[in-house]
């Protein structure tokens, strides 16, 4: 099977055949821990065993309808969209603040409406390429990228590992034999050319069902929950269910998270950029805001909390070389139907921990390796180190900041601390502003320089 330029083994237009996408895109489903913000929302609400599988169920399909929505019509991009970690503290408060089990819920989904609204019109306004264009060139992208995969690395490995329910020296067993399974499987894919398709393609897949296997040998799999689920169900609790209900504070709330989700969601796309080595063309920044806005929309009325551009993609690309839409497309329709079936979600639910940090660690790694493979091919002097320096310190400070000076500080300033990727960015944007150079013209996204680099590069060699 013959690579790419950029490593893939499928780009992004390349044409699989449906069984095979089929099977790929249930890989990126599983490589994908888009059951946990939902989870941690639903024990934060108190809701009853009813409620979370409508609220997860709810989830999934959101997660479907967006990924879709984004690579096949709007971004146009290998994006698979999910829940965010940010905007737990603010559904939770927003909820109890607003009578809880009494209302609560509406206030919250209201809420939400107005802000994907909004997100709507800052794509069809156009002005969202140009806060990027001028922004966010190709030194503050690799930054960014980098810091994506440096602040998810401590929840992979504390929340999923070390500090993970159950015993944590097992805990490390499980993530270890499932790790190295992946990188096996990975290794057998690049020196045996006639197994790629099979190994370093599945090497996900596979690490998760001996993951899953050597856990369930450990009394680790709660089959239970599997057995008493249903096989199908709708999700029970939307927005025909709540209501919406509107009120200012709550509004602007979650505008403000909006703002940190699109920051978050930039730098994914980045990653992407980057991975797939195609340019995120104006157009597509504009799209890509107003599918974000329209994943949101369709999350706020299914009753579940907002989908955004998921941080795993390039990782998860990164490692299988599986970069074709139609995979995309497929892990879509897959998120749809965990939304209908209940005992797929209560399956993928009770995948442990472990497993999925296993996989995660390795991944979060790989994008960050992405974002400093970006700056290598930049032409840097001596501000370019503070620039990619210091948004790196700061990721590292927000991520240990001990939680009672979170608590402490105001509200807004919480959801901030909440996000490094977008303390990150801020700093690496003003950073840009303050001591960047000014060069006459830069290119508009790190794959573009990426790209450009690696001809010269390539040419060079072949001229000696």
């Amino acid at each position: 099977m013959k690579r790419n330029n950029n490593g893939l083994l499928y780009g992004p237009e390349d044409k699989v055949s449906y069984f095979q996408s089929g099977l790929l895109g249930l890989q990126h489903v599983l490589a994908m821990d888009v059951y946990v913000p939902p989870l941690i929302i639903a024990g934060l609400l108190s809701m009853s065993v009813v409620q979370k599988t409508g609220f997860l169920q709810a989830a999934f399909l959101a997660c479907g309808i967006g990924t879709i929505l984004q690579t096949k019509f709007f971004m146009k991009l290998p994006v698979s969209q999910g829940p965010s970690f940010v905007p737990i503290g603010a559904v939770a408060g927003v909820y109890l603040t607003n009578g809880g089990a009494n209302g609560g819920m509406a206030t919250v989904l209201g809420s939400l409406l107005i802000g994907a609204v909004l997100l709507i019109l800052l794509g069809i306004s156009g002005i969202y390429q140009k806060i990027i264009n001028t922004l966010v060139p190709a030194l503050v992208g690799g930054t960014i990228i980098t810091c994506v995969g440096l602040s998810l690395l401590p929840s992979a490995l504390n929340d999923n590992i070390f500090k993970a329910s159950g015993n944590a020296a097992q805990n490390i067993e499980i993530a270890a034999i499932t790790g190295a399974v992946m990188l096996i499987a990975i290794t057998i894919g690049l020196r045996v050319p006639q197994l790629q398709r099979l190994f370093r393609v599945s090497s996900i897949i596979i690490a998760l069902i001996v993951g899953t296997i050597a856990a369930s040998f450990m009394g680790r799999f709660d089959w239970s929950s599997v057995n008493n689920a249903p096989w199908f169900s709708l999700p029970g609790f939307t927005a025909f269910h709540y209501g919406f209900h509107f009120s200012l504070p709550a509004i602007l709330t979650f505008i403000v998270i909006y703002m940190v989700l699109t920051t978050e969601t930039t730098g994914t796309w980045f990653a992407m950029s980057a991975v797939v080595g195609e340019k995120i063309s104006k157009k597509q920044w504009n799209r890509g805001i107003i599918g974000e806005g329209l994943s949101c929309l369709f999350a706020a009325i299914l009753g579940t909390t907002p989908m955004t551009g998921y941080s795993t993609n390039a990782g998860v690309i990164s490692i299988t070389g599986v970069a074709s839409r139609r995979v995309f497309v497929s892990a879509g329709i897959w998120f749809m139907v965990l939304g209908f079936f209940g005992k797929l979600s209560a399956f993928l639910s009770a995948v442990p921990a472990p497993v999925i940090g296993g996989i995660f660690s390795i991944i979060c790694v790989i994008i960050m390796l992405n974002g400093l493979n970006v700056i290598r091919y930049l032409d840097t002097n001596e501000s370019s180190i503070y620039i990619l320096g210091i948004p790196i310190v700061l990721t590292m400070a927000v991520i240990l900041v001990p939680s009672h000076l979170v608590a402490s500080t105001p509200q807004i300033i919480q959801y901030l601390l909440g996000s490094p990727i977008t303390i990150a960015a801020i700093s690496a944007i003003i950073l840009n502003l303050v001591m960047g150079e000014r060069p006459e013209k830069s290119p508009s996204s790190a794959a573009e320089t990426v790209t450009t680099k690696k001809q010269t590069s390539k040419l060079a060699e072949s001229k000696s």
